[in-house]
């Protein structure tokens, strides 16, 4: 068996002064599981990695399917094109997520209805979707947002016989009753993106317990040919090459095997966070249901309306500082990229929560490799700028 805790030396560390937002904890397990796939990956063992690296993940979920893709878009989309989405079809999203989740409704000719956020979870709120969901909605995506889940029982029950995509790139290791994210809609979709919690550098996976979309999805993943057999080169349909390389696949194993050691560290630096930033007035933190364990992807903190400050103000004095933040994700509707949809323009009236957290709340610093003097650093500065909006100097 491997020895996890002597392999939890990271071998890429920041350089400089600043504090990172987000990046990876890579050891010599990656190293070593990657420089073995790079040695034999070849001829009658092609496709090995991404073989073993989809099976131990959907087991690591509890589910029967996964197909590895090369990034959390090309998962959202793979994830449609099995639906058979298409134009004249709507599919809710929320508004707060990153345009990944909606880009794929608009390659594939659909309309994408944009629903509001519960104010406390940040996730789809079953009231909003409960508004929007009508009968030419085909499928619905609900986004884990920064390592929440939200109140799935509910959606479901309102989705009724409508697929659900669960977009859970931000959020594995996080469960909801129990239940693992990505396993708790139709289909879950990952990223392994370079920031997230475990990566592949660029990467992501598709799953699901359902045989027929499961072969569906394998083959338009493969250019519409099917997966094996004397017809592997014979095209039934039109596909696309969403393939993940043996590399990456090997990489995402020697993750997967560290998962929890990767999940306490998110959760440890959240605790970090909390114990520091919890005591002053006007601050609210990620939230945790009883029923849900959170796994802190970005620690994210909103700032009361009577601090008159904007989450642009704060990160620009953190910025100043050596201290990489983000924004809160702003509201799809708001994007030009959506400019001239009806859908946008109805959501900016009808969808007040997205719009006012993301107005003054940041992500702040959650790299994996953080260290506990520099989230009391950040926090240092933060408090500062929380007093009367001034500059930490």
């Amino acid at each position: 068996m491997t020895d996890l805790a002597a392999l939890s030396t990271p071998v890429v560390c920041p350089t400089g002064p600043r504090i990172p937002v987000a990046g990876p904890w890579v050891t010599d397990l990656e190293v070593r599981y990657v420089s073995e796939a790079a040695a034999t990956d070849w001829y009658g063992n092609a496709g090995r990695s991404v073989a073993m690296f989809e099976r131990e993940f959907a087991d690591h979920l509890g589910l029967r399917h996964g197909i590895a893709v090369p990034h959390g878009t090309s998962a959202l989309h793979l994830a449609m094109l099995g639906l058979g989405i298409g134009p004249g079809d709507e599919v809710v999203v929320p508004e707060a997520t990153w345009v990944a989740s909606a880009a794929p409704i608009v390659y594939l000719g659909a309309t994408p209805v944009f629903a509001d956020i519960d104010p406390d979870t940040w996730c789809l709120d079953p009231d909003s979707l409960q508004r929007v969901i009508g009968p030419r909605t085909k499928a619905i995506v609900t986004v884990d947002l920064y390592g929440n889940t939200p109140d799935m029982n509910r959606i479901r029950r309102i989705a009724g016989d409508t697929p659900v995509i669960e977009d859970a790139a931000q959020a594995i290791g996080a469960s909801r009753n129990g239940s693992p994210a990505g396993a708790l809609g139709d289909i879950g979709v990952f990223s392994f993106h370079g920031t997230k919690t475990m990566t592949t550098g660029e990467g992501g996976m598709v799953v699901t317990d359902d045989d027929a979309l499961h072969e569906r999805m394998s083959r338009i993943r493969d250019h519409g040919r099917t997966p094996a057999g004397h017809k592997f080169f014979v095209t039934d349909e039109i596909g696309h090459k969403f393939r993940m390389s043996s590399l990456q696949a090997a990489f995402g194993r020697a993750q997967l095997a560290r998962i929890d050691q990767l999940v306490d560290k998110k959760r440890q630096i959240f605790d970090w966070y909390e114990q520091r930033l919890s005591p002053i007035a006007g601050v609210t933190l990620n939230s945790c249901e009883p029923d849900a364990i959170n796994t802190y992807w970005m620690v994210t903190a909103v700032v009361d309306r009577s601090r008159r400050l904007s989450s642009h103000r704060m990160m620009a004095i953190l910025d100043d500082h050596q201290i990489d933040s983000r924004p809160f994700l702003p509201p799809l509707s708001s994007l030009p990229a959506f400019d001239g949809y009806q859908s946008a323009a109805e959501a900016a009236r009808r969808n007040p929560v997205a719009y006012d957290i993301a107005s003054r709340a940041i992500n702040l610093p959650s790299a994996l490799m953080l260290t506990e003097d520099q989230v009391e650093a950040v926090c240092t500065a933060f408090a500062a700028i929380l007093d009367d909006g001034r500059d930490p100097s």
